[in-house]
């Protein structure tokens, strides 16, 4: 399977062209912002292959196609390349017209935009509060900040009184924040969700989804990686 592959690193070969008929995603396999474009992919049902990146050690050819480096980027077959999680999710959503993940009406898209510039604001969370304890800081001022803003998203669902954040089945935005809750017991922050009663059956629906049971790891593998990364010498290879 193409994500099982290897990182490619500096000194690397370039790969081939992109196949026939498919989208190539650069990618890291334990990246949260990567997996966004992964659920997007296998969502829609899109033929792609997956190259996974040495972050820490970038190949140069990979630099020439996007000089930010970052992980999440897309590659056509005529060499067009897009880059930004949220972007080529949008992206993928247009030009692949099957199952749309966003909502037609321009007013109910602006909403997931609106929430997703909120759900912005919540992923720091996720670094320094695990950043902060790894150094033996108290961390109970940032845990009770993301509390605050879980329960701003859990008010979210409980207004719009769906299962999912852009209705009773999933859209774009579900995709575009799950990576994150699926990380939250690797991370110690599950306990977080314990007055969101709402956000807290969010998930347990998403766990039900085959799309996210497709790309997701187990706590045990986001645990070793974290250990590795937060060391200074991540196993992007861990389990192949």
């Amino acid at each position: 399977m193409a994500a099982s592959q290897k990182c490619l690193g500096k000194g690397s070969a370039a790969p081939g062209p992109v196949p026939k008929d498919h989208i190539r995603l650069y990618s890291m396999r334990f990246c949260p912002f990567a997996q966004r474009t992964r659920l997007v992919l296998n969502a829609k049902g899109i033929k792609h292959d997956i190259i996974n990146i040495n972050l820490k050690n970038k190949p140069d050819w990979f630099l020439e196609k996007n000089p930010l480096g970052l992980v999440p980027t897309l590659e056509t077959q005529s060499g067009q390349v897009i880059y930004e999680s949220p972007i080529t999710c949008d992206y993928l959503d247009e030009v692949y017209p099957q199952k749309k993940l966003l909502p037609s009406d321009p007013f109910e898209r602006a909403q997931q935009k609106m929430l997703l510039e909120h759900f912005s604001k919540v992923t720091p969370y996720f670094y320094k509060i695990p950043v902060s304890r790894a150094k033996g800081e108290d961390v109970s001022a940032l845990e009770a900040e993301l509390k605050e803003k879980l329960s701003q998203l859990n008010e979210t669902l409980v207004k719009k009184k769906t299962t999912f954040f852009g209705g009773d089945s999933i859209t774009m935005i579900d995709y575009m924040m799950w990576p994150w809750f699926e990380r939250m017991e690797m991370m110690e922050l599950k306990h977080c969700l314990d007055s969101t009663p709402q956000l807290k059956k969010w998930t347990e629906h998403m766990l039900e989804d085959p799309t996210v049971k497709a790309t997701m790891f187990s706590t045990e593998f986001y645990k070793v990686f974290y250990k590795s990364y937060m060391e200074g010498n991540p196993n992007y290879d861990y389990g192949l």
